[in-house]
């Protein structure tokens, strides 16, 4: 204890004694948090599961109608027009031939519908996970001197990716995937979406000799170089024109939702219509790259393929894990997102335990990394989604493009390709966003411009890696360096919040008094003295300009429940009652929301 000459202190703490008056909503809240953290006992473990809470599907399933039938049927089929284009050019971003794409467009996203709790997640190969294994496995294999090899590597990350995956739900380790902030997604997306995009320079311009680096400086060095002697101006012109018409394309859906499926179809459109270019103009005898043989069939076995006892196993596991990491994490928003427009619960865990399923049988099955997509996963959505089987609609829609149509994409131009990656690409740079996390947080703004250049200049992993590292550095400076703020009483309430970011909340409304509030929920050795600085500080700034009350003792109230800057309702039994909506308030009373709701907890 610290004593203070004429203080008395009136500590307002949570603990053992006080659990009765814990708030219910509180009290669920810890117990929720509780059991993602550990795994449950008893009649709940891991071990009672139920067969259908393994697969969510026998649930939803009984109640299944002919309505919800129409409209995941023709979401699928919207889904599969974005999908097939995608998913084969995905693949040579991976560096991996195309069908292998459209193999991973069939048997993960028939897996997830069984076991998956989201319903409007669009499950496939997606361009950042692409790009990382690209970006990695040649490290290990060269694609170009061994292809065979390289393929095996992948299968075999692939594997340990799923592996990695359904040991996080299985054990309820769901919270690892929250150490890369938020603030570190924003900045990886944005740099991929730069290093992808420059990727596709390599197909837009038709040029044969190209790096095998990605960062910034050596694909540029790479363009500069080898486009004065190699690009092809039919091959760039009719890139081009189809990218604008993409582009159009997204604008028009954008602002008349009624035509939500013009962008949806699109993509399909162009290599429709390209491919008929290419053929009746013979424009690959004049310099249009095109695809050539495309393999068809269903998916191979792969099981074979796997090498999880050679020389590569260890660094196959750092990328496996690596990439689990990234492909949860993408899927993991983009579901709780949508599933938050329609009002319904996502289980990470059992996310989790579905990616991790579908992957380790899509490494058996001649697929890669796949995990949900936000491009696919709004067009599904869009187009009236309401259950899993969408995904299955695409799946076999990509099998009957397998067994039926796959030699009419031999005369597909690869600049088309690469322009629907391009005209895809803008929506992974969120700029708003990062200026958003620049108001709120340096630090966070720090982690995610590291993770941003990083990527660009250097590699994938370290820019992720630097990233995590300043999130761990943050945590622990607050930590060890809580802050201590003043509280005040928000008017006509009996809520008190801290008045540097409520502006709007009245302090010292009694002689003599003082309420702090220490942001910390961990008060040991490694921040006592600093808090007892900063307590100190307050409490004489407070004294000494108060000429009143010099010769006057002083109560000092310290709010130590977790919460930090929100808004915290007195003890009173009427304060519980009161409500902090945008719907109560009036706007003049909150001139500083940050946010266009008017509501209180947007701080």
């Amino acid at each position: 204890m610290v004593s203070l000459p004429n203080v008395s202190f009136s500590v307002e703490m949570h603990n053992n004694n006080q659990q009765q008056q814990q708030d219910p909503e509180d009290s669920g809240r810890t117990e929720r948090a509780k059991k993602n953290v550990f795994p449950h006992r008893g009649n709940h473990s891991l071990g009672a599961m139920s067969f259908q809470a393994l697969f969510p599907i026998l649930s939803w399933g009984k109640t299944y109608t002919a309505s919800k039938l129409k409209d995941d049927f023709m979401a699928g089929l919207t889904l599969a027009s974005l999908s097939i284009p995608q998913s084969i050019r995905y693949a040579n971003i991976a560096k991996l031939d195309p069908q292998y794409g459209l193999y991973t467009s069939v048997v993960p996203p028939l897996i997830y519908a069984l076991m998956g709790s989201s319903r409007e997640i669009a499950i496939g190969p997606v361009a950042v996970v692409s790009m990382l294994l690209s970006s990695m496995v040649p490290n290990v294999v060269d694609p170009v001197v061994d292809p065979s090899g390289y393929r095996k590597i992948v299968f075999t990350v692939t594997f340990f990716a799923g592996t990695f995956q359904a040991i996080f739900g299985l054990f309820r380790l769901g919270f690892l995937v929250d150490f890369l902030s938020h603030a570190a997604i924003v900045g990886f997306m944005a740099g991929a979406a730069i290093v992808i995009g420059l990727q596709q320079l390599k197909g837009l311009f038709g040029l044969n000799h190209f790096t095998t680096k990605i960062d910034v400086v050596s694909v540029l060095g790479s363009v500069l170089k080898s486009v004065p002697h190699e690009w092809h101006p039919l091959n760039f012109s009719l890139g081009c024109l189809f990218l604008v018409f993409l582009l159009v394309a997204r604008s028009i859906g954008r602002r008349n939702k009624k035509l939500f499926w013009l962008p949806a179809i699109a993509p399909l459109l162009s290599v429709i219509l390209s491919t008929l270019i290419v053929y009746l103009t013979k424009a690959d005898e004049r310099g249009v790259k095109i695809i050539k043989h495309l393999k068809g069939g269903l998916n191979p076995s792969s099981l074979h393929q796997l090498q999880l006892n050679g020389p590569h196993v260890a660094q196959a596991a750092k990328i496996g894990l690596i990439s689990a990491v990234v492909a949860l994490t993408e899927a993991i928003a983009v579901g709780q997102s949508f599933a938050s427009i329609k009002g319904y619960h996502l289980d990470g865990n059992k996310e989790m335990m579905a990616m991790g399923f579908m992957n380790v049988a899509g490494s058996f099955t001649s697929c890669y990394v796949a995990t949900g997509s936000f491009s696919r996963t709004a067009v599904n959505f869009s187009a009236g989604c309401q259950t899993a089987v969408s995904n299955i609609v695409m799946a076999i829609t990509v099998v009957v493009a397998l067994e039926l149509f796959t030699k009419l994409f031999y005369y597909t131009p690869i600049s088309i390709l690469a322009s629907i990656i391009l005209s895809a690409l803008p929506g992974l740079i969120d700029i708003n966003e990062a200026y958003y996390i620049w108001k709120v947080d340096k630090l966070d703004f720090l982690a995610c411009l590291v993770a941003f250049f990083g990527i660009l200049f250097v590699s994938v992993e370290i820019g992720l890696l630097d990233a995590v590292t300043i999130s761990f550095a943050k945590i622990f400076l607050n930590s060890i360096r809580p802050s201590v703020e003043q509280l005040g009483r928000l008017p006509r309430t009996d809520t008190f919040c801290e008045v540097n970011q409520y502006p709007m909340a009245i302090e010292n409304e009694t002689p003599g008094l003082l309420a702090l509030g220490i942001n910390s929920g961990l008060l040991c050795f490694a921040n006592a003295n600093c808090i007892r600085e900063r307590i100190m500080r307050l409490v004489t700034e407070e004294g000494g300009t108060k000429e009143t009350e010099k010769d006057t003792g002083q109560i000092l109230i310290l709010d130590m429940s977790i919460g930090n800057g929100e808004p915290k309702v007195a003890s009173d039994p009427q304060a519980k009652s009161s409500k902090i909506c945008g719907e109560d308030w009036n706007r003049v009373d909150f001139p500083y929301c940050w946010r266009s709701c008017g509501c209180m907890p947007c701080f």
